[in-house]
């Protein structure tokens, strides 16, 4: 069966950077996704379409196709002050914002400058070009429930 919009796919994949470095990984038959639902990079699932259960594929991802280019609006520069007085801040910590239209956006605090705190919103691999080794273990159809709630169910998938 290939693998087209509204099928399940099984992956194993390793996920390295251009210097070779493995960021992640996954290599027990767990990783599952509803292809077509953008539950995964579009770079990714654009290789992977049409693909067939034990496939295996090589693909580099250019940051527009994966997690998007380092935009320098996304740092900020926010007052220490704004931050509860009892919350201790340090460098590396991440927590949910809002973007000037609302939305949450996860921001990562990159520096501590006085009075002042450096919030990063970009993805952690925002400007990475991405290396995958993806081998397609399994491909499916999905349920209606799966269809209807936009990602995968069961052991591999998500549970409510």
């Amino acid at each position: 069966m290939q693998l087209t919009k509204d099928k399940v796919a099984t992956i194993n994949y390793t996920l390295k950077n251009k210097d070779g470095e493995v960021m992640d990984e996954s290599s027990d038959g767990s990783f599952a996704y509803l292809h077509g639902a953008r539950n995964i990079i579009p770079g990714l699932e654009n290789a992977l379409e049409g693909k067939e259960a034990g496939d295996k594929t090589n693909v580099v991802i250019e940051p527009k196709d994966a997690y998007g280019e380092r935009s320098l609006e996304q740092i900020q520069r926010v007052p220490l002050s704004m931050f509860p007085d009892d919350a201790e801040i340090k460098e590396g910590m991440q927590f949910e914002a809002a973007s000037p239209e609302g939305a949450p956006v996860l921001v990562t605090v990159t520096a501590i400058d006085g009075g002042e705190v450096v919030v990063d919103g970009n993805h952690p691999m925002a400007g990475i070009e991405l290396h995958f080794d993806v081998e397609l273990v399994e491909v499916r159809d999905a349920s209606e429930e799966e269809l209807e709630h936009g990602h995968v169910h069961g052991p591999n998938g998500h549970h409510h």
